[in-house]
């Protein structure tokens, strides 16, 4: 949706996109993206096993142990990746929850909260003009590094991004599956290009 506003003065518009029109299209897109991942995982098996290594495998000497070498690393890298991948999909990423509220230390007369407080376990000052912020889209309090998802439509725990690769949020409780399935993309796409 695109606003029109007239400025004072020169008379001049400003044009202003609304971006979270897109969500609804974001939560459509999700099961095609999942098969458009596991079309290219194999459209990469059938190059790299079935047409590339995979015959080389019965040309004897070391083309064989090359293969063979190649063929072990990359299942084994496919396994993981495939793991990972899924594991994104599947874990929740770390919803708010309803009942959160902010507890407050009565002798210091701040926030207090074992969830949110781990700098202070670190020795870490953290900010004292810290406020407790509260979400409008879910009527609820929500902790430090906690964003609203437009697409999942709720408050995430460190919250990074939502992915339309993974059909997911990557938040507190997933985001290493993300990480895994990132470091075991790369080996394959070296793989798939040699």
């Amino acid at each position: 949706m695109l606003q029109q506003t007239s400025g004072g003065g020169g008379g001049g518009s400003i044009m202003a996109l609304n971006v979270f029109k897109f969500c609804t299209f974001l939560r459509a897109l999700g099961s095609i993206m999942i098969f458009l991942v596991l079309g290219v995982i194999g459209l990469t098996y059938y190059v790299i096993v079935v047409q590339n290594y995979g015959p080389a495998l019965f040309n004897g000497g070391v083309d064989s142990f090359v293969a063979f070498l190649v063929l072990l690393l990359f299942h084994a890298f496919l396994v993981m990746l495939v793991w990972s991948y899924f594991s994104t999909i599947l874990t929740d990423p770390g919803g708010v929850p309803q009942t959160w509220r902010p507890t407050t230390d009565e002798e210091e007369g701040g926030i207090v909260d074992p969830l949110v407080d781990t700098a202070a376990g670190l020795g870490i000052n953290r900010d004292e003009t810290q406020k407790t912020r509260f979400c409008r889209k879910c009527n609820q309090f929500k902790p430090p590094r906690s964003h609203h998802c437009s697409v999942c439509r709720r408050c995430i725990l460190k919250m990074d991004h939502h992915c339309v690769w993974v059909v997911n949020c990557v938040g507190a409780l997933n985001y290493k599956y993300f990480l895994l399935f990132l470091l075991c993309l790369f080996p394959v796409a070296v793989l798939h290009i040699s």
